[in-house]
């Protein structure tokens, strides 16, 4: 059994919200940090454990952010973390898997389904073995507890419920 940490140097956590029905918002956590625990080079066995600092949080606007961190949103003096657990990963063809487990924000944990590229395995510079991949999918915000809501005068939607999660992960190989 193999062990691999995120390289947050290489990697990066992103997400996509519409606001006000019109346009997209793109946010980035700044902070995180995973674990994933394979026998196999193809990680169909693998064991993934994740955590987000919600602190981290950066919208490039500081009121946003500053909103996104309050108990409306994340509540991160509560919840400082968002985490996520795999409970399966499916080889779907070639380099395309799914892989399901439990997401937990804000008190709330449910499980959710990410599409999931893996982009081979390398050995870097140092003579690191290193693999990567690219993560999608959308959860509902509500079913999270995130509920704050509000409505324009002319009823428009200032924030979807739904929300776009993407992830480019560099796994490095423990020695």
């Amino acid at each position: 059994m193999a062990t691999w940490n995120i390289d947050p140097n290489h990697s990066e956590v992103t997400f996509k919200v519409k606001h006000l029905v019109i346009s997209t918002v793109t946010g980035q956590f700044k902070s995180f940090n995973g674990t994933v625990e394979a026998a196999s080079d193809d990680f169909s066995d693998a064991k993934i454990e994740f955590a987000i600092d919600l602190d981290s949080i950066d919208t490039r606007n500081e009121q946003r952010d500053g909103h996104l961190k309050s108990a409306d949103f994340f509540d991160v003096a509560n919840h400082p973390q968002m985490t996520f657990k795999s409970t399966s990963v499916e080889k779907v063809s070639g380099s395309d898997y799914k892989l399901t487990g439990d997401l937990t924000i804000k008190g709330t944990t449910k499980s959710i389904t990410l599409d999931v590229e893996f982009g081979g395995l390398q050995n870097d510079f140092y003579g690191n073995t290193v693999a990567g991949f690219e993560l999608s999918g959308k959860i509902n915000r509500q079913e999270f507890g995130l509920t704050w809501s509000a409505v324009t005068e002319t009823g428009g939607i200032v924030v979807s419920d739904d929300v776009k999660i993407s992830a480019n992960i560099e796994l490095h190989k423990q020695a």
